[in-house]
This record gives C-alpha cells, sequence and structure tokens, in this order.
C-alpha cells in the first residue's frame, strides 16, 4: 500500500500541487465558519479529477480538520442539540439515498439552493428565532440534513440554518456545527470503506493535500477569535448564500448539458 501511494503521489505531482491551492482556499473558510469544505474543494478539484476519485480524500481531509479543531472548541460544542440532529440524520439517509437512486439530480439541487437562500437573505434581514428549537424541530433539522446529504451530498446547510437562527452564542453555533459533521463525516468513510471508494490514490491525495488544510485551517480559525458575534453570524449567512449560487449554477450547467 504504501509503495503504490508513493508511486501515485510521484507521478501526480502536478495535479496534486495545483489541487492543493484550492484545500488551502476551502479550508481557510471551514476554519473560520466550520463549514464550506467539501463543496468548494469538490467543486473546484473536479474540474482536474472526477468527483468519484476526489471525494474520499475529501471526507478524510473533514475528518483531520474537525479533529484538529475538537481541542479548541470542545466546551462549547452543544451535545443535546447533536444527539437529536444525529438521530433524524441516521433515519432519514436511506430516503435521501431513495431519491438519488430515481429522481434527477440537478432539480433537486436547484431546489435547495433556491431553499438556502431564501433562508439565509431572511436571516441577513433580521429573521431569527426568539428560543432554541425543542427536540422535535431539531431532529426534523436532522432528518432534512440526512435527506439532502443521501440526495446529492450537500448535508450541511439545514443544519448551518439552524444553529445562525437560533440565540445560542456564535461561538456554540460554530463548535456545534464541527462536531456534528466530524460524527457525519465518518459515517460517511464507512459507507465508502465498505463500497470500495477508499483506495491507495485516496490515501495519496489526503496526505499531499493535509499540509494546505492544516495551515488553511489554522489561518480560519485564528480569524475567527479577532471577529465580533454579529460581523461573524453575517459572514455565515454570506458564505452560505455564495454556496448556494455555486450549488445553482453547477446544477443548472448540469441539467443543460446534454448527456
Amino acid at each position: 500500500m504504501i509503495d503504490t501511494v508513493l508511486t501515485y503521489a510521484t507521478d501526480n505531482w502536478q495535479p496534486l500541487a495545483i489541487s492543493s491551492a484550492a484545500i488551502f482556499l476551502a479550508a481557510i473558510v471551514r476554519g473560520f465558519s466550520g463549514f464550506g469544505f467539501s463543496l468548494l474543494s469538490i467543486t473546484a478539484i473536479s474540474l482536474l479529477l472526477p468527483p468519484r476519485e476526489i471525494v474520499p480524500s475529501i471526507f478524510l481531509l473533514e475528518v483531520a480538520a474537525s479533529i484538529n479543531l475538537i481541542p479548541s472548541i470542545w466546551r462549547e460544542i452543544d451535545w443535546r442539540s447533536i444527539r437529536w440532529l444525529l438521530l433524524g440524520y441516521v433515519v432519514a439517509l436511506p430516503f435521501g439515498i431513495f431519491a438519488l437512486a430515481r429522481f434527477p439530480e440537478p432539480p433537486m439541487q436547484l431546489a435547495m439552493s433556491i431553499f438556502v437562500l431564501a433562508t439565509a437573505i431572511m436571516m441577513l434581514r433580521g429573521f431569527r428565532l426568539e428560543k432554541t428549537p425543542g427536540a422535535g424541530a431539531t431532529t426534523a433539522t436532522g432528518a432534512a440534513s440526512g435527506i439532502f446529504n443521501g440526495a446529492f451530498g450537500i448535508g450541511g446547510p439545514p443544519v448551518v440554518l439552524f444553529y445562525f437562527s437560533t440565540p445560542a452564542a456564535a461561538a456554540v453555533s460554530r463548535a456545534s456545527v464541527i462536531a456534528f459533521f466530524l460524527s457525519t463525516d465518518i459515517l460517511g468513510l464507512t459507507g465508502h470503506y465498505y463500497e470500495g471508494l477508499i483506495t491507495a490514490q485516496s490515501f495519496a491525495q489526503f496526505l499531499a493535500w493535509l499540509p494546505a488544510l492544516l495551515i488553511g485551517v489554522w489561518a480560519g480559525a485564528h480569524g475567527f477569535r479577532h471577529v465580533d458575534q454579529a460581523l461573524f453570524r453575517r459572514l455565515v449567512l454570506i458564505i452560505l448564500m455564495a454556496l448556494a449560487l455555486l450549488t445553482f449554477g453547477k446544477a443548472a450547467y448540469d441539467w443543460m448539458s446534454p448527456a
């Protein structure tokens, strides 16, 4: 395995070096906001490699990024809400996979991106929940994340919108988002392993991209510590809107492109 990893890295050092720049920029966003890394990095690197060869490596990086951040955010994580979110996520994930197998992906992505964009605009204009939702609403949010992730690999927006619309402090929201994604990424890697998607190439890309990830996450987390809560929430919503527009553009392109 080690020889195969080294051979792949040696033979493909140019695309690995170029893609490291995308990893670095996406990692800055991840370290700052707690989300956005997968969508940004996969969208950029898919210009060089097919998604099937990218996603397992990105999931490995997501886990590494979360583990790197967990010690500094441990005390701020809202474990109660994460338990209910994960319950909804695990129950609903198979339904998302069912939808993926039977319905066209682009129109579903278009619908989700429009919903995320509209909700983020409402929140930028001042909409906020007066109190933190209870177990039922939290579980429903996790279910929405599970369906979206199973259907087209984008389960983050419902959870991000959930946390950043509640009265919880910005640090608590960011920490809880990071902890939730660590749990779902580990579940995702388990599925990739059983499907045989994790290969020597996956580990070669992971090791090549890891330095860019760690430096980018550090830079983003350092920036978070110097931003006040109100400005941070606003920046998070702007990032979420940008990701929604990126998803919309990709889905529209895929829908209109000939098969």
